[in-house]
């Protein structure tokens, strides 16, 4: 049974939210957004025109969110005084308590992403690293770590580029996640990933280590304005590999995007290369690289903002072997953050998608020095 001081803390937790997420000025907002969307010709401009419709959107989740705690917080006051004129159990009490406390601690760390692209929806590379199968192997469990991830949290997953394994797993895989908040949620998980685990690809059952490293990045849409050479792009078309039926090998469907990219403050040059096998179409498919060439663009230069201002974490390491960020542990039952050190012994479920408390660990860290 929750104490008067428990009820207090939440119902103080629910006033902060108001006073931080300024809920009263955010409908006032919404209210003035939503008369510009019924002017004479609003949907002339179609681009203009989804680009306020997102804007309303996005002020509507913050009050819902807060309208759904503070129903919460109601609730349980509700159910603590009826429990002390014995109308309500003390487990019905505990319950209610149970649901306010979880979608406080959402909205908080939710209010932590306040960044320009935490709001957007992100692209997830993941590549493995020297170590063929087994390396391979561990790409493709991280494949479908976030996948799980992503249908626990209603995200849609969209894969644009997959390359298969030599004798199993995966080489590569770039997949697209949509839904509120997925890159402010997901960008903590760029970094180097490492597997200790006795391998089933070794005949003499040694315990093998491998890496695989990800990257996160948002993913922009149309009402960002990003600037991108033609003159610095050229592109190649291959056959696709992998599934998709009696066009697979036949068509030259998949284009690999090459884009010669001067850094504008440093002057260095580099690479960026981008393969896109989504679709059996190949104009789609181009069209679909310069997509993710434009939400590539895009997060250097958020870096750069991020570096100049001094917000970039202390401890942020780079992504290259040897600075793993989390390390697996099968055979001891344990998965580690190097960052936060948080750590759980529940493997299983982080493999299955389980990664909120590593995530929330991270927010509570990081969040505030971006």
């Amino acid at each position: 049974m929750i104490t008067a001081e428990q009820l207090k803390d939440i119902k103080d937790r629910t006033e902060a939210l108001h006073r931080y997420l300024q809920i009263d000025h955010k409908q006032m907002e919404v209210e003035e957004e939503e008369l510009r969307t019924q002017a004479p010709g609003f949907w002339d401009d179609q681009k203009a025109a989804e680009a306020q419709m997102k804007k309303v959107k996005a002020l509507k989740r913050w009050i819902d969110g807060y309208n759904e705690v503070k129903s919460a917080t109601d609730d349980t006051e509700v159910a603590f005084d009826f429990y002390k004129e014995e109308m309500a159990t003390e487990q019905e009490v505990d319950d209610y308590y149970a649901k306010a406390l979880g979608l406080i601690e959402d909205l908080e760390m939710k209010n932590m992403l306040q960044g320009e692209a935490d709001s957007m929806d992100a692209v997830l590379k993941i590549n493995a690293g020297a170590g063929g199968t087994e390396a391979q192997d561990w790409a493709q469990m991280l494949m479908r770590m976030y996948q799980r991830y992503a249908e626990q949290h209603g995200y849609k997953v969209t894969i644009s580029n997959f390359q298969d394994g030599e004798d199993a797993g995966i080489k590569t895989v770039t997949m697209e996640i949509q839904g509120d908040m997925a890159y402010g949620y997901l960008k903590g998980e760029s970094g180097v990933h490492r597997l200790v685990r006795v391998s089933p690809y070794n005949a003499q059952g040694k315990r093998m280590t491998s890496f695989a490293s990800v990257f996160v990045t948002p993913l922009v849409d149309d009402t960002i304005n990003v600037e991108i050479e033609q003159a610095r792009i050229s592109w190649d078309t291959f056959r696709s590999s992998g599934a998709g039926g009696q066009n697979v090998n036949k068509v030259e469907s998949g284009v690999r995007l090459r884009y010669q990219y001067k850094d504008p403050y440093t002057g260095e040059e580099e690479e960026i290369l981008i393969e896109n096998t989504e679709t059996r179409d190949q104009p789609k498919n181009k069209e679909n690289a310069l997509r993710l060439l434009r939400s590539m663009l895009y997060d250097k230069e958020l870096q750069h903002r991020m570096a100049e201002q001094a917000k970039v974490e202390a401890g942020k390491k780079k992504i290259e072997w040897g600075s793993q960020i989390r390390s697996y542990v099968f055979d001891d039952r344990r998965v580690k953050d190097h960052r936060t050190n948080y750590q759980t012994s529940d493997v299983g479920g982080v493999m299955d998608g389980k990664l909120d408390d590593f995530i929330k660990a991270y927010l509570m860290e990081f969040a505030g020095e971006e």
